[in-house]
């Protein structure tokens, strides 16, 4: 069972570093710079100029941003309840 909750987690994350590519394209659209080398450096960065991005365009905050945050939150809690299911 500890197995189901790891491979979900792995997954989660996955689909985070989708969302985060495809928030680098966006603000890149928008005429951001996104630097690709520095990216994990200044990822939190390039998160919240993407939510200010889409706010200001559109009056809401974009949804790939809540999908990223939805992703790293399924993450966390799969990778806890996995790592506990295993300890026993």
């Amino acid at each position: 069972m500890s197995t189901a909750f790891l491979v979900l987690a792995i997954l989660s994350v996955l689909w985070g570093v989708v969302d985060a590519i495809l928030m680098a394209v966006a603000l890149d659209k928008r005429g951001i710079h996104v630097n690709v080398f520095l990216f994990r450096l200044y990822f939190f960065r390039y998160l919240n100029q993407y939510k200010t991005a889409t706010l200001r365009e559109t009056g809401r905050i974009g949804a790939l941003y809540y999908s990223y945050i939805t992703a790293m939150t399924v993450a966390l809690v799969c990778a806890v309840i996995g790592l506990i299911l295993r300890a026993r």
